[in-house]
This record gives C-alpha cells, structure tokens and sequence, in this order.
C-alpha cells in the first residue's frame, strides 16, 4: 500500500466502520458527555426523531440513554468515568512497575548498556500512555524515529489507532500509513500522511476537505513538515532507514476481535476492553442520573397559596421568601377554610440506587475482563499477596494474556531501536531479540519474601545468592554479590547452605 493518490476519500471507504467503532469507543474514553451524545445522535433537539421508531443499528442505538434528545436546555444526564478507569487500570497492571528488557546473556556489556538507555523513564513513560490508549482503542502503534535536535539517540512515539490505515499480512503488521491533520479552516483540511515500510519512511502533505485528501503538495508547504525536508531523499518524499525492519509496531490489546473477525482488512486488529459493555455503561449513566435526580427533587419545597405572596407592584412579578423570620401581616381572613402552606419533599431511592449501580458496575468490570477486587468493589481488607491473586485471578488472567502481546511487541522495538542507533548514530551495538521481563501484578511484602527464603533455606533447596535474590528483587547483580559476600564472611565456619 503505497502512499495515496490525490483526491482519494479519506478515511478510506472501507475503513469506515472501523473508524465509527474507534469513534464510539472514544467518546467513551473521553468522559466528554457531549461527544457521546454526538456519537450516539442524542444532541438534535428536544422532540422525538423518526429513528428512535426505526428499527436496526441506528433505531437501537438512539433509544439508548445517551440516544436519547435533551428535552430542556439544560441537561441533568451525568457520566461516570468507568471506561476511563478500567483504561488506566490496565496500563497500571502492565506498566506501573517497569518491565526489564534485556538482551540474551551472551551479547556484550556495552550493548546491554546502550539498551537500557534506549529504555529509560521517557520510554518508560510513552509505554504507560500506549498502554492506556490500546485497552481504550483496541490497540496501539509504537513508532521509532530520530531528531537531532531533541535527542542523540531513537525516539518512541504512540500513534492512536484511529490515526493509522494498516495492512496486515498472517495477523503481522508489514506496512502502515500513520495520517495527522495539521491544519483545518474554513473547511479546508491540510493532512500529513507517513507510509511505513521495510527500509523507508515517506511523507506527503495534501490539501483536501472533510471527507477527501485533495491535491499532493510540497511538504514546505506547511510548518509542521519542514523539518522533515533536510533528511529526504531526492524524490522529495522517501526518507531511507537503512534497515530491513518496519520501523514501526502494532499492539493489539486483546484477540482475539470479534467484532472485526471477517473484516477483509481489520481481522488481525485488537479488542478493546469497552467491546460488548457499552449497553452496561450507558445503563450505569442512567442510573446515576435517575439518583442524582432524586436528590434534586427532595429538595424541600413549599406550596404557598397567592394571597402569601408579597409583590413588586404592577409588573414586578411576586415571590415568597421562605427563609425570611418576620412577615408583614397578612391581609386574609381566618378559619378553617383559610389557605395553608403545605411542604412537599420526596424520598431519595438510596439503597435501590447504590444496589443497581454496583452491581451495573461489578458486571462492567466483570465483561470488560477485571475481577471486582481490583476496582476497590470489595473494601479495603488487608491481605497477603497469595489471597490477593485468588480475589484477582480474572484480572492477572487478563493481564497475562496482555503482556504476551506486550513482550512480542517490546522484543521488537528494543531490536529495531538498537538497529536505527547504529545506524542513524554510529553505534556498534548488537542487534538481538531482547528478553523482556514484566514485574508481578501483585507484589509480595519484604517479610513474605524473607518467610519463602527461609523456607528455601530449610528445605535446603537454594543457595545463598538466590534467597538474598528472592529478598532483594530490586538490586543489580554488583549489590547481591556484596551482600552474599557479607553473609558468608559473617560465618565462615557455617556450611554455604545453611548460612
């Protein structure tokens, strides 16, 4: 898939409900109430729309709580941030402890070094920000480039994937076009498009509207493309890697999709964990609403009859002061057919409420692949790591098969980063497959850890360095060995294996 010629629709026609999905998706992430209503055509007046009597996709959908058309200009519907939530919630579970990326045993020190530069805390940091966007969106792209004006090394930068038109060959990513509107006025959009391919990287600059690239041109013609100019071939849109590898990755959050399975082009996409709970989420909206509705109308109101109204004189209307301690007199009669104030306030439906959006929410969590325990639903008890992962087996099951498709996909960025370093840098380092490693969802206590070395101690089942290991997970090698050293020295007429 080469780069697009002039004037061709964009997205692309057969992108289209690919990208409608991403868009709902979005508006869900977003916590922005009124891109859902945008999404699910609840924002077109107050009436009643001849769809919400149709049937199909677009009947249902606008019947739905967010579908539905504001009828006062001031609207009470209230979003809960659930779908951002359980976004964040899955990059914590992956990225809130840095994974280890390391290269097999056999490559030199000086690699090694070089790699955990490359994967320092700016990488470290873009991870968190795919992490979140993928279980959001179905996945994410990671790119690597290079500026020598910002860094002398690679880069990594988050591509959404509603900003990408792939192509996918045996479920592996062998080229992407990556597009950014860089400009939009008065109808007229100015879009970037970047094709990724083995070996070279081009770029394109058109101007065309809403639904169309328009005309090819120069990329001088914008300020947000300049910089690319000094490093483009003579063709004037080729920028060469000097590598055989696509300088780019794709990470789906789940598979497999069941949403796109027969799609001619999206199949080898991911899921996103908002697939099939949307209904869930929108009922949770309506629920809270419905409570925070009841709150509003058992606010205390009094019925005063007219002749308790004081007035402003001749249209200046007429009011009733309720928190006013001393009134003029009355100019009324008495008796029992005299007129009362009668005070009306209803009852807030708490408990039905708090039942029916915890358990709307524990079946959101629930469907999008998260135990209960891990969004709090269970109270704060103090538990040892071992009951924690039995209260969060469904959560650690899910994170398991997440960081599968992570580890693939960082494997392979650490060896195209190292290759685009020698290259682009004039380093030496070898280009391997790097070892990545993800810390425990749930991390055990020092003394749980001390009470696993001693019993390795007392099956005599490990050596010294290993419990000092197992104690210590986060100290380098030089720092285990000085303390195996210390331990040792301190007996040294104690056999090694029961010091």
């Amino acid at each position: 898939m080469p780069l697009p010629d002039p004037k061709t629709p964009w997205p692309p026609p057969e992108w289209t409900d690919v990208y409608d999905h991403l868009t709902t998706w979005d508006a869900w992430y977003s916590n922005d109430p009124a891109r859902l209503a945008e999404a699910y055509g609840g924002d077109t007046g107050p009436t009643m729309r001849p769809s919400q009597l149709a049937g199909g996709v677009v009947g249902r959908l606008s019947r739905w709580f967010w579908g539905t058309p504001q009828r006062q200009a001031h609207t009470h519907k209230l979003h809960v941030p659930v779908a951002s939530d359980i976004a964040a919630t899955s990059a914590d579970l992956l990225f809130a402890e840095p994974p280890t990326v390391r290269l097999p045993e056999d490559v030199d020190e000086a690699s090694q070094t070089r790699l955990a530069e490359l994967f320092g805390p700016d990488t470290t940091d873009v991870l968190i920000e795919a992490a979140e966007v993928a279980a959001a969106l179905s996945g994410v792209y990671l790119r690597v480039g290079w500026d020598r004006n910002i860094a002398d090394r690679p880069l990594v930068s988050v591509v959404h994937p509603d900003a990408a038109i792939p192509v996918f060959r045996w479920g592996r990513l062998v080229e992407v076009t990556f597009h950014r509107e860089v400009e939009r006025s008065e109808g007229t959009v100015w879009r970037h498009l970047e094709h990724h391919a083995p070996g070279v990287v081009q770029h394109a600059l058109y101007v065309g509207d809403s639904n169309n690239l328009g005309r090819l041109v120069p990329l001088t013609e914008h300020p947000a493309t300049v910089p690319l100019v000094d490093g483009l071939a003579d063709d004037g849109q080729s920028i060469p890697t000097n590598i055989d590898s696509l300088t780019a990755t794709y990470v789906p959050n789940a598979r497999p999709n069941r949403r796109w399975r027969t799609h001619p082009h999206a199949y080898a996409l991911g899921r996103s964990d908002f697939d099939g709970i949307e209904p869930l989420m929108d009922a949770l909206d309506e629920a809270y609403t419905s409570w925070m509705r009841d709150v509003r109308l058992a606010k205390a109101r009094l019925l005063v009859p007219s002749s308790y109204l004081e007035t402003g004189g001749r249209g200046g209307g007429a009011w009733f002061d309720a928190d006013r301690e001393v009134f003029t007199e009355l100019n009324m009669l008495g008796g029992k057919d005299t007129p009362a104030i009668s005070a009306h306030q209803f009852a807030i439906r708490h408990a039905e409420h708090a039942a029916t959006c915890a358990e709307l929410f524990e079946q959101i969590v629930r469907g999008a692949g998260y135990s209960a325990q891990t969004f709090g639903l269970t109270g704060e008890i103090a538990m040892t790591a071992t009951e924690s992962n039995a209260r969060e087996r469904k959560t650690l099951r899910t994170r398991g098969k997440k960081v599968r498709h992570w580890r693939q996909a960082l494997s392979y960025l650490a060896e195209v980063m190292l290759a685009i370093d020698n290259e682009q840098f004039g380093r030496s380092s070898t280009v391997a497959p790097a070892e990545v490693t993800f810390a425990p969802a749930v991390l055990e206590t020092r003394r749980e850890r001390a009470e696993a070395a001693r019993m390795l101690l007392d099956a005599e089942a490990a050596s010294v360095k290993t419990r000092v290991q197992l104690v210590n997970p986060d100290w380098d090698e030089e720092r285990v060995n000085a303390e195996v050293e210390a331990i040792t020295g301190a007996r040294p007429d104690a056999p090694e294996d029961r010091v």
